[in-house]
């Protein structure tokens, strides 16, 4: 039995203050004046209350790569930037293909007890796109697995994309999809456009992720099956999508923090630490992902937490492996991104409520709803579980990568200011993170 919380004071959603009483795993209790004996009281004046965040896509390299990342290194991570739940993909070695893998990862995940780990399994069997995994099997397992993703690798043949789309109808599974036609990226190391070409070096297209977008709902239309694509990145994803929406298809998409705010112009200092897949996109790619954001073309924000060890990104950028820290940053980027109204506080108006409103949705509401996680993405009131993060919107920080609870130190977001501190995160009632720092 978890102990009490009184969380005195805070903004729900940004709106006018309130307590908020935490008993037993749940919220208790909502309103003014609140008071209860022997409870841990915590002042959260100024603070905004939002349900914990839910993250789609998440690469927590255990078992296999514990020098870049473990459950419980990602967890921390996760657990410091605000969320509650993370779904870990497949690309582990052993790859999680199997119900023995994926049930190793969710135990992981319960040992450490800082986020609920959700695992998610692969398409095919090590990743490698020619027959299916044991989808039925790792969705009978304990971790009940209904997320599937070659991620890092495209499902290109399209049999074998349809074939897991119709599998995983039978029990409302998704296949989530790393939309890159191969052909069409071999040895491609950035975004194909102006940059690329005053660099010398081979581009990857934006038709390559479009091509197989275009290709993959019109496959999920056919099927009545549910496809998400992950890591979305151009602005001609963004109108595939539309008009698959506009026709009633049951697709999905996210967008990483970074392709929200960097461009490929940072690959002009050959700094690998911006070198990621898909590629950074140009500056016309972001506002168009950012307008899908917010009018909900793109339903979610997906970290894709790719940490790495450093001989895996010092090093020249060709023989640098691909992918960005996240976790730690995520809401902190996305409150920049949404940033044009007031940030002041709790209480701070309408449209302030909108906004975070429009944040919760994304990060928490719509990724837990995806993913099947009943017990997240709720709003903080009476009888919901209580999994929450108290943000200071005020606050501002400069990335400083020695101050990561991840393994790994590959952040692109190092020296740069961000606005925005998780001063707590709970967990089923249980604080994780207090004060700004991890309880355990």
């Amino acid at each position: 039995m978890s102990s009490p919380y009184l969380i005195k004071g805070v903004g729900v959603l940004g709106a006018e203050p309130t307590d908020l009483l935490i008993r037993d795993g749940v919220v208790a209790e909502v309103g003014r004046g609140l008071s209860a004996r022997g409870a841990g009281v915590l002042d959260a004046a100024g603070l905004v209350a939002l349900p914990g965040l839910v993250d789609l896509h998440t690469h927590l390299r255990e078992p296999g790569r514990e020098d870049a990342e473990t459950v419980e290194s990602g967890s921390r991570a996760a657990a410091l930037g605000g969320y509650t739940a993370v779904c870990a993909m497949a690309n582990t070695s052993p790859v999680a293909d199997t119900a023995g893998v994926v049930e190793q990862v969710w135990r992981l995940g319960r040992e450490a007890g800082l986020v609920d780990v959700q695992p998610i399994g692969a398409v095919t069997v090590g990743l490698a796109g020619e027959r299916l995994a044991e989808l039925g099997a790792m969705a009978d397992s304990a971790a009940r697995v209904r997320i599937f993703s070659d991620d890092g690798f495209c499902v290109a043949d399209p049999r074998l994309m349809r074939r897991a789309l119709e599998y995983v109808k039978a029990f409302d599974g998704i296949i989530a999809q790393h939309a890159e036609e191969p052909r069409l990226t071999e040895g491609a190391q950035l975004h194909e456009g102006e940059v690329s070409t005053r660099l010398g070096m081979t581009g990857w297209p934006a038709v390559a992720e479009e091509a197989i977008i275009a290709r993959d709902v019109l496959l999920a239309e056919h099927v009545g099956s549910r496809l998400h694509v992950c890591h979305v990145s151009t602005a001609g994803s963004v109108e595939v999508l539309r008009h698959a929406k506009a026709r009633g298809v049951r697709v999905t998409a996210e967008v990483t923090p970074h392709h929200l705010l960097l461009t490929d112009e940072l690959a002009a200092g050959y700094d690998p630490v911006f070198k990621v897949n898909p590629p950074l996109r140009t500056r016309a790619d972001v506002l168009a992902l950012r307008a899908a954001l917010t009018d909900g073309v793109i339903d979610v924000v997906a970290t894709d937490h790719a940490p790495h060890a450093v001989e895996d990104k010092e090093c020249e950028w060709a023989y640098a492996r691909p992918g960005m820290l996240g976790l730690e940053t995520a809401l902190s980027v996305v409150i920049d991104v949404l940033g044009d109204g007031d940030a002041s506080g709790a209480g701070a108006g309408r449209a302030d409520v909108a906004r975070w409103d429009l944040i919760a949705e994304r990060m928490s509401r719509t990724p837990a709803r995806i993913a099947g996680l009943t017990g997240h993405g709720r709003t903080p009131a009476p009888g919901v579980p209580a999994n929450l993060t108290l943000v200071d919107p005020t606050a501002r920080r400069v990335v400083d990568p020695g101050d990561l609870a991840s393994r790994s130190r590959n952040t692109p977001y190092a020296g740069r200011e961000l606005p925005g501190r998780v001063v707590a995160t709970f967990l089923h009632g249980e604080p994780t993170v207090l004060d700004g720092k991890a309880v355990k």
